[in-house]
């Protein structure tokens, strides 16, 4: 990995934040984002698989971003976390439900359950990064902001892992609008998920791509920058 890369990556998605008058920090204490996430309003309940209380995360195996406006109110969020798949894949990682529980036997609910639809959910495997947990504010939609967000999640996360496999789950709708950047590759399927306690039903597609992809976007933005 070339840091000077990186950090003009970084630099780039930085700037174009600023421009639309968003302060972009990078967290690291899932404490403080569950804080952040319960006091924000219209975000919704942030899934277990970011809390502490449910599944610890160790040093240097998550992050998260917030962008504040000028009034130092959030208008964006995301939680990324490092799952070391190396002897399991993400299918099953899912739905024996270690994805969302530290110790499933201890914090799940006997009725709760996920079953994985998505066939490329068993080829991602190793070192795997998982991007969610992402809000963005209704007045700043549809105004480029998400671009700018994958940008800076991929930055972070090429720079502290250099995964396998970066992947999340998004609403079949969203995808299909072409609102979920950054992903290469998308699969028509992807969770049934139900957790009782929690009070969380999904039925989302699998998004996804592959290490070197997520490398490569470092090197057409540098041969981008010189033409």
């Amino acid at each position: 990995m070339n840091p000077l890369q990186v950090s003009r990556f970084l630099r780039a998605y930085d700037d174009a934040a600023a421009q639309k008058k968003i302060k972009i920090s990078i967290g690291f204490d899932f404490h403080e984002y569950v804080s952040v996430t319960r006091i924000t309003p219209t975000k919704g309940r942030t899934y277990p698989n970011f809390r502490p209380d449910r599944s610890a995360i160790k040093s240097g195996e998550g992050f998260w971003v917030q962008g504040v406006d000028k009034n130092n109110e959030v208008v964006l969020l995301l939680a990324a976390r490092l799952y070391d798949l190396s002897q399991s894949n993400f299918a099953e990682h899912l739905e024996s439900l270690r994805a969302f529980y530290a110790d499933p036997t201890v914090y799940a609910h006997p009725q709760d359950c996920c079953t994985c639809l998505a066939p490329s959910a068993e080829k991602i495997t190793g070192k795997v990064a998982y991007l969610g947990d992402r809000w963005l504010r209704r007045d700043f939609r549809g105004q480029g902001v998400s671009r700018i967000l994958a940008g800076i999640a991929r930055g972070v996360t090429f720079a502290m892992w250099a995964p396998d496999f970066v992947c999340g789950l998004a609403a079949r709708q969203l995808i299909e609008k072409g609102g979920v950047h950054g992903y290469p590759h998308y699969d028509q399927a992807g969770w049934k998920l139900r957790l009782v306690e929690e009070n969380i039903v999904d039925d989302d597609w699998l998004v996804w791509q592959t290490g070197d992809e997520l490398r490569s976007l470092f090197d057409s933005h540098d041969r981008s920058a010189l033409s």
